[in-house]
């Protein structure tokens, strides 16, 4: 299977330009079983990051829009009247299918940001008592600019928790941002793209990541370090169970795109930031994810 993850990530670099570690962390996400925040301004690549992610798995996508007038029903769906039948018939919402990009989800109000909480950790829908399952495998990639705050609402802790990795795509440099427009001018577009794996390979993939073996003494490790996060002086709130869960799930999957059916520490310091620090809540404007690299650098390494 290591062939068709070199395929996938080939493929996507036809239409993302010089992302090659984005790429890799939303892999990470996707094979992980978790989710990704992408917290970057306007126009950088995040949608169609999501789009061309969708049609290389040949996977069913959608997109919210959000705002603050979307109503929780607009993102799980609801049950209708048909009258030809004269009973209620469920219409679903976007949440029914495979990548789900919820764009400037801080400008949703709480209530809706909540309808996203059950069908991110289980994958299901709940409508007037029902549960209903949404196809597998459920990716969620969320965005959010992190300098516009005019008319948004900050995601609440229990949603941030929920989302595997968080980063940023960042401005490329002026040699790729060149060879963006001679893509565009050759026509190469997301539209073109078509799928070099199936849904079922993403399957196999993901179990194969669950598979990578993790020693004791790196579990240990990530312990220390999750548990320096709940007693640092300068930590509100530190990681929960649920991120040290996360970490180890992301990093079997980085161990795995290396092509190694093993974790090493290296993995977790490359991955620590990227998992842990958007689940911080620190003193003052303390950035959270220096917290975390100071963490790294005092938390010893076996």
């Amino acid at each position: 299977m290591r062939a068709t993850v070199e395929r996938l990530i080939e493929h996507l670099g036809q239409t993302i330009v010089g992302k090659s570690e984005a790429i890799r962390l939303v892999l990470v996400a996707l094979f992980s079983g978790g989710h990704a925040l992408l917290e970057d301004v306007p126009g950088v690549g995040k949608t169609l990051l999501a789009k061309s992610l969708a049609r290389s798995i040949d996977g069913q996508f959608q997109r919210i829009q959000c705002t603050p007038d979307l109503l929780p029903a607009d993102v799980t769906g609801t049950n209708i009247w048909n009258p030809s039948k004269g009973e209620f018939e469920f219409l679903p919402g976007p949440v029914f299918a495979n990548v789900l990009l919820a764009d400037e989800i801080n400008r949703a109000t709480p209530r809706t940001q909540s309808a996203l909480l059950e069908v991110m950790e289980e994958q299901q829908v709940t409508t007037d008592g029902v549960s209903r399952h949404v196809p597998r495998p459920f990716f969620v990639i969320a965005t959010q600019n992190p300098v516009e705050y005019q008319g948004t609402f900050p995601l609440p802790e229990a949603q941030m928790d929920r989302f595997a990795l968080s980063f940023s795509l960042g401005y490329p440099s002026a040699e790729e941002e060149l060879q963006m427009l001679q893509r565009l001018q050759q026509g190469i577009t997301v539209e073109e793209l078509t799928p070099c794996i199936s849904l079922a390979d993403v399957q196999t993939l993901r179990q194969l990541c669950a598979q990578v073996r993790v020693e004791t003494h790196l579990q240990q490790y990530m312990l220390e370090l999750v548990r320096a996060t709940r007693q640092d002086e300068e930590v509100i709130l530190g990681v929960s169970p649920r991120g040290t869960v996360a970490l180890q799930r992301a990093v079997q999957a980085q161990a795995f795109l290396d092509g190694r059916d093993y974790a090493i520490p290296d993995d977790v310091k490359f991955l620590a930031p990227y998992v842990l620090a958007h689940r911080l809540i620190t003193t003052g404007n303390q950035k959270s994810k220096l917290v975390i690299e100071r963490l790294l650098h005092t938390v010893p390494i076996p």
